[in-house]
Parts: C-alpha cells; structure tokens; sequence
C-alpha cells in the first residue's frame, strides 16, 4: 500500500507511464488506420515507420537532424507553458529566425554562428508582441500568436520576392521560388558537420546542430530549476496575482518569458535552414515544425529535459512515415503521423487518470482489513462510553 502511494505521487513516474500509454494508443490507432486503408499492405507499413529510422546509419542521421528543431520549438512551447503562457506562435517565430539566418548567410555572407545569433534575435523579437499584449492589455496569447503566426509567413514572403539576392535564380538556378542553396552562396553558413558524417556513414543531414540543441536544453532546464528568475517564471505560471503579492515583477515576466521562447522557435528555424541541405520555399501557409513543437512539449510535461527524448521519438516516426511510400500515399501517411504526434496531447489527459486509477485502485483484501479495523474502532469507542456510564452510575 505505501509502495503503490509512493509511485502515485512520483510525478516523473507518472508522467513518464502518460506518455508512454499515449504512445502506444497512438500507435495502436495509427496501425487500425493502415488496415482500413490497405489491410494487405498495413503490416509492411507500420514496420517500415518502426524500423526505418534505425535501418541505416544515414537514417538515423536524419532523425537527429530533424530532432533539432523539433526540440527547439517543442523547448519554447514547454517554456512559456512553465510560466502560464501558451505559446502557440512558435511557428511564426521559427519563420522569422530561419529569415533572419538565411539573410545572414545570403546577402551578408556571414559565419553560421552568427546567423544562428540572428536567427535567435529574430524569433525573441517575434515572441515580444504577444507578450506584451498580454502584459500590457491582457490580450490572450493564443490570438496574438496565431495572428503573427501568418503576419510572419506573409513577412518573410514579401521580403524575399524583392530582395533578388536571396533567391536561387540570383545563383545561377532555375528557381526563383525558394532561397538560394548555402553551398553555392556562402558555404561558411552552413553548420559544420564537425566529422558526424563519416561517423553516420557520409550521411548529407548529420550536423551538429543536435548537440546545440540540447546544449540549449540544458540550460533552459537550469534556469528554470535552479536560478531565481526561472523560480519567478513558474510563480507567475502558478499564480499571477500572488507572485504580484509576493513582489514580483508578473508584466516583465511574462514579456520575458516569451521573448526566450521565441528565441527558441527562431534558432530551431535557424538550425533547420542552415544544414545546407533545405532551402526555404514561399510557402502560402504556415510551416508545420513550429505546430509539432506543441505535441513535443506535452508528452515532456514541458520538462526541458524530457524534449529531448519526446522530440527524438517524433523525429523517427516522421523519417518512419516518409519510408511508407509508395504502399501508402503522402496523404496517408500524414494522417497516420498526425494521429501519433497529436494523441501525444492527451498525455496531460491521461497522468490525471492514471493518478486516480492508482490511488483508487484499491485491492479488495485492503479494503476489508480497513472494514475491520473501522469496526472494531467503533466497538471500542462503545465500550467506553459504556463503562463511563457504569462509572458514573
């Protein structure tokens, strides 16, 4: 009994079990989905989706890759969650960061760290707007954000159809629809590879850009638990009226808390971009990393620590889920990897009921012992009373 009430009080522990058990789920639905689709075929898919992140050295070299911005954007929105704020603007963060990278690598011919730099000075300016409307008008996050979610995408759009330079055709390519390839225009933009690609068998995604993000990881889960301002963070998350009463500082807080996080989202567009291997295309709706960020973050319980593994783990089912064609079309396979990455969301659902099915769940021997012992309680308390009475008598 104090056994099963000391894992039903271990918050690791059940956040943990949460989202395993969404995974799972997700999983189980996904593979109900292949057999309504193509019942012949949903055995080969489900195993190219499990096993095709790990059947060779270059693949997993794309599941690192890709792993990077995902924890970025997953560590933003977990971040402005620890302090009371959803941050559903990550993906316009992430446009203007990778801009701002892709500016300083194009037309300025900078280093890659310092269009990391840039790309993280764009995203925090991003992140200030929302913050302050709600610091300053009490205007909800999610509506600013989702505004400067487009206002970004049309932004970024705008400047770089009249800004020549940036675009391929500037280059001596084709296409006059997305930014130029780093490795004609400045190849010093490009993230080193740091050795990775020999090591991952000359994989063209490995870089170490995984290991900047969880660099940044680190640190954020640092401040958060170990300096005072992240203990102000959580307080104002907590409770803003009474971290008001306590003294501290909540509008500057909460400014703060998203600019950091869209300098997240905009050094994970930043990391994206500047690989070498992906070049920004105008796009006429918003880029989906900064969304899949929301999903990472709450199967971590917006632990800093627990994004790496939740970003690692989206990052192979989507390599797995490109790996499914031709058995299933695109479409397919974005329903499937939607469906796994958005049950992922019912973690916060599921801790609460595993919580209470743990504490609840009591064994039918314990509670007839209770019976017992309230029985006897009772007897004795009558017992008393009696010779009190007797004595008095």
């Amino acid at each position: 009994m104090s056994e099963k009430k000391k894992l039903s009080e271990n918050q690791m522990f059940i956040s943990v079990l949460a989202s395993v058990v969404s995974i799972i789920i997700g999983l189980i639905f996904g593979f109900i989905l292949l057999m309504i689709l193509n019942p012949s075929k949903a055995g080969i898919g489900i195993n190219a989706m499990m096993t095709t992140g790990f059947s060779s050295l270059d693949q997993f070299g794309k599941v690192l890759y890709q792993s990077a911005p995902l924890m970025l954007c997953g560590l933003s929105v977990g971040f402005a969650f620890k302090t009371g704020m959803f941050n559903i603007g990550a993906t316009g963060q992430y446009t203007i960061g990778a801009f701002c990278a892709l500016v300083g690598g194009i037309a300025w011919q900078l280093p890659w760290w310092v269009c990391l730099i840039l790309s993280f000075i764009g995203g925090a300016i991003w992140g200030i707007f929302p913050g302050l409307f709600k610091a300053l008008f009490n205007v909800n996050e999610v509506i600013t954000s989702i505004m400067f979610n487009w206002i970004g995408m049309f932004l970024v759009n705008l400047l770089l159809a009249n800004m020549p330079i940036m675009l391929a055709s500037a280059w001596g390519a084709s296409n006059s629809d997305r930014t130029a390839a780093l490795s004609q225009a400045n190849p010093g933009a490009i993230i080193p590879k740091g050795g990775l690609d020999r090591l991952f068998g000359n994989s063209s995604w490995i870089n170490i850009s995984v290991f900047i993000a969880i660099i940044v990881a680190i640190i954020c889960w640092f401040i958060l638990e170990k300096t005072t301002f992240g203990y102000e963070l959580k307080a104002c998350g907590f409770n803003k009226e009474g971290s008001r009463y306590a003294g501290i500082n909540a509008n500057r807080n909460i400014v703060l808390s998203m600019i950091i996080a869209g300098a997240l989202s905009g050094l994970g567009g930043g990391l994206y971009y500047l690989a070498g291997t992906i070049q920004y295309v105008l796009e006429k709706k918003t880029l989906a990393m900064g969304f899949n960020g929301i999903p990472v973050a709450l199967l971590a319980n917006s632990n800093p620590i627990g994004t790496i593994f939740s970003s690692l783990f989206i990052s192979y089912i989507q390599v797995g889920g490109s790996a499914m064609q031709p058995n299933f079309s695109s479409e397919s396979t974005d329903i499937i990897i939607a469906v796994i990455i958005y049950l992922a969301a019912f973690a916060l659902l599921m801790r609460g009921l595993i919580v209470r099915i743990m504490k609840g769940g009591k064994s039918r021997e314990t509670a007839v012992t209770e019976n017992a012992a309230n029985v006897t309680a009772d007897k004795a308390d009558s017992m008393d009373k009696d010779d009190n009475k007797e004595a008095k008598a």
